[in-house]
């Protein structure tokens, strides 16, 4: 058996920090974001932007970026208004978040752009 690795996140050093299941991979390129989108509208979930600062990850509030996307089943629109969030606020984290109107709860939720960490 093989040593399990530490992953040396503490809260003192903002870019250690990890915050969700995708941020010990690498960045998710572009077609590796439209597939989570694409899996996010085939379950039928509310797609959905949030944004904060990195050195606020931690906190329970992310800003909401617009209102959640109703019903929005275009994957490139949704992409859209990620990309539009992170431009506004290129220093931000920014999330993808995929609302269950079933359990009324987060089907999924990941970072899709990094902020810059101090």
């Amino acid at each position: 058996m093989s040593e399990m690795q530490d992953y040396k996140s503490r809260l003192s050093d903002p870019g250690s920090r990890k915050f969700e299941t995708f941020s010990y991979l690498p960045a998710m390129s572009k077609d590796e974001m439209k597939k989570q989108v694409q899996y996010i509208v085939d379950q039928g979930w509310n797609p959905a932007v949030e944004h904060t600062e990195p050195e606020h990850l931690m906190d329970s509030y992310w800003y909401m970026w617009k209102l959640p996307m109703f019903g929005e089943t275009d994957v490139d629109k949704i992409l859209g208004e990620a990309e539009a969030c992170h431009k506004a606020n290129p220093n931000n984290h920014v999330r993808l978040i995929g609302y269950n109107n079933f359990t009324q709860s987060q089907g999924t939720s990941m970072v899709i752009y990094r902020g810059k960490t101090v």
